[in-house]
């Protein structure tokens, strides 16, 4: 009965620390407004540096990461891939067909904030998940972060 016990609670254990390597909605939406603060308060140039670098765990928390984009869909900083930065994504659609980055653009513009979501490559896992992306508006560009579903 001692091994069947430890067995469950093993288990549960491993589910628990599964779950744990997923960043939540509320922690993405929480790296969202630090940028948007730093670039209030720091400035757009030290804040998508930092965006950038993949040291800064203030940016990057396991699964969890923050991309800029303008309102004509450049990438301005990109947490997960550099390649992206100064390329135009506004025609980027995810493999269900969603123009993400323009709804997202949408969102922004319309809103100031709000979710929006789609199926992008989860960076940890390397397979191609369902995401709720969190936007927010600055100025003439989306800050934004997603957790995985």
């Amino acid at each position: 009965m001692k091994t069947l016990l430890a067995a469950v609670i093993s288990l549960a254990l491993c589910g628990a620390a599964g779950a744990a390597e997923k960043g939540s909605k509320e922690e993405a939406v929480a790296m969202v407004k630090k940028a948007v603060a730093m670039v209030k308060s720091d400035g757009k140039e030290k804040t998508f540096a930092a965006i950038s670098d993949p040291t800064n765990t203030t940016f990057h928390d396991r699964d969890l990461y923050i991309y800029v984009y303008d309102f004509n869909g450049v990438a301005l900083a990109h947490g997960n891939n550099p390649k992206m930065v100064g390329k135009s994504l506004i025609g980027l659609k995810d493999n269900e067909g969603k123009l993400m980055i323009k709804e997202m653009i949408d969102v922004a513009k319309t809103k100031g904030s709000g979710t929006v979501d789609f199926k992008w490559p989860n960076p940890v896992t390397k397979t191609v998940e369902s995401k709720a992306g969190y936007v927010e508006k600055v100025d003439d560009f989306l800050i934004g972060s997603g957790a995985y579903k």
